[in-house]
């Protein structure tokens, strides 16, 4: 049983033998995958009403620690630019799912924590979509998953993505 990767590698085995394109079978699988993955997370979460990224700003305030974060903390986790989360925030807030407030100690800080509601929705959401993403990995068995994740994991820290946790 052979996927998409496979019809492109043989094209190139006929065209290019003379060129090693086996680094294309990983990466084009890892950038289809992500693809076909984040299409299911995102139709999964637009069913109950929210956008990844909504999801994405809400889970890391609930795994949070703290009970609020700084602007500047919750922009490196969620990688994006500090203009793109202030405009992020500010729908968030006019959804009254998120607060923001000055650092009563620095008032160039910002700090930002879920509201009750954005708090009630986020646990809401995040056993239904931990059974989502079981579902769209459901043809892996556990250790197949294991396995992946271990070699994924050694991929990314080769790639120099050694950071704290999104």
């Amino acid at each position: 049983m052979g996927d998409a990767v496979d019809a492109i590698l043989g094209q190139w085995a006929r065209t290019r033998p003379d060129v090693d394109v086996s680094p294309m079978g990983v990466i084009g699988r890892v950038s289809r995958a992500s693809r076909l993955l984040e299409r299911g997370v995102k139709e999964f979460l637009a069913e109950h009403g929210l956008e990844a990224w909504e999801f994405d700003m809400l889970a890391t305030l609930l795994r949070n620690e703290a009970d609020s974060m700084c602007m500047k903390d919750l922009s490196a986790a969620a990688m994006v630019s500090p203009g793109a989360l202030t405009n992020r925030m500010d729908h968030l807030v006019e959804r009254g799912l998120v607060d923001r407030w000055p650092a009563p100690d620095n008032r160039r800080m910002t700090l930002v924590a879920l509201t009750d509601e954005g708090r009630r929705v986020a646990n809401d959401i995040l056993e239904r979509h931990a059974a989502n993403e079981a579902r769209l990995l459901s043809g892996l068995t556990p250790a197949d998953r294991d396995t992946l994740a271990g070699l994924l994991r050694k991929l990314l820290v080769s790639l120099g993505d050694t950071g704290r946790p999104e």
